[in-house]
């Protein structure tokens, strides 16, 4: 039985829309690289520990409380009494340690840990952590750290007081230097319906990342509910939503951003998006030196008095100001290589390039959103 020729139209119809929407294989972004799934995140873990082992580089005790403390109670704690001890060490050092709780990390597995010091010590060189808790934002403890501090950097000093430092060597890493002692439960497998986040929220960029699931699975498995966020739902025909994403991330689309310009203006940094379009518009630029030089001169007194010579200072100021010739620069929307090439075609600096770019937003020719860092 042949089908209608009507409904095959229709079917070749919405073949065409799809396939205008899906970028090819290899010409677009994967979808992993684009989306953070719900439930699937890191977690920030933080703990207050000890580093021992100092070669006199740790904390001066009668400087920080904190430190004296600690190294009490932790003797206490293994049987050694050392309240109003005179406790002069400086081989110990007071530090933060700190470290990211992979998603689906499983008991008895290892993660990297941080440590910073916290008061005066000078390195952390060839010091070791003792056992430190770390704590998640409920309070519960989810590692414990331990183990020698890795520094890459150091520190020298004379008796003369000269010093030399390489990088910072009050932080630390400890690889693998923290064992996870309980799980964060969550049953991806099992869920139905989960969120998909955009890293870059945007409307078309959602519409996109739905239509190219939907064609995927076959069905309205997941629509753009707003810019950031795609709601997904697992089709019958799926085992498990890990199986769904599994396929799905691999999926291309062609990502859509708004016309973007970033300054920053300390560095004298410019990065234009891909959408930036300027219509036409006439520039003069020129600058405008002016020089100040100071030349001592001497006033001789009157041979006849006892006056000594006076040193007069004598001020020259010299203004030299560029001729600046009117350029032409963009079209009716010319695209970024041509703004970027009549830009230059200037000879600007960074410095005046982004006065240019903020006299053409105020101009209303730039169709372009600054944002200055």
């Amino acid at each position: 039985m042949r089908a209608p020729v009507p409904y095959i139209i229709r079917t070749l119809a919405v073949l065409a829309t799809v396939m205008a929407t899906i970028t090819p294989v290899g010409a677009g972004t994967r979808l992993k690289d684009i989306l953070d799934i719900e439930g699937v995140r890191e977690n920030q873990l933080l703990g207050y520990g000890v580093v021992t082992g100092l070669n006199g580089t740790g904390d001066s005790l009668r400087n920080c409380a904190f430190t004296r403390q600690s190294l009490e109670s932790m003797m206490e704690r293994l049987g050694i009494n050392t309240r109003n001890a005179n406790l002069n060490t400086q081989n110990a050092a007071a530090v933060m340690v700190t470290a990211n709780l992979p998603p689906f990390s499983t008991s008895g597995s290892r993660i990297d840990v941080t440590i910073s010091a916290m008061c005066d010590s000078e390195s952390l060189e060839g010091g070791v952590l003792i056992a430190t808790p770390l704590l998640g934002a409920d309070g519960q403890v989810y590692a414990v750290a331990q183990g020698s501090v890795a520094v890459g950097s150091f520190a020298a000093s004379g008796n003369s007081g000269a010093s030399l430092t390489r990088n910072v060597p009050t932080n630390g890493r400890i690889p693998n230097g923290a064992l996870i002692e309980r799980e964060l439960y969550f049953d991806l497998a099992g869920q139905t319906e989960l969120r998909l986040a955009l890293r870059n929220p945007d409307f078309t960029t959602a519409s996109r990342v739905a239509v190219a699931i939907n064609a995927f699975v076959g069905s309205n498995a997941a629509s753009a509910t707003d810019p950031g966020t795609v709601r997904l739902r697992r089709p019958s025909t799926f085992g498990s939503m890990a199986g769904l994403i599994s396929q799905i991330e691999l999926l291309e689309i062609e990502p859509d951003q708004p016309a973007r310009i970033i300054i920053n203006e300390t560095t004298g940094v410019i990065v234009m998006g891909e959408n930036v379009r300027v219509s036409t518009v006439a520039i003069a630029q020129g600058n405008l030196t002016i020089q100040v030089q100071e030349t001592p001169g001497v006033a001789m007194p009157n041979s006849f008095t006892n006056a000594k010579p006076v040193v007069v200072p004598q001020t020259d100021i010299a203004i030299a100001e560029d001729t600046a010739k009117l350029a032409m620069v963009g079209g009716k929307g010319v695209p970024l290589r041509d703004l970027v090439a009549g830009l230059n075609a200037l000879g600007v600096s960074p410095r005046d390039l982004i006065a240019i770019l903020q006299a053409l937003k105020a101009s209303g020719a730039l169709q372009a959103e600054i944002e200055l860092m």
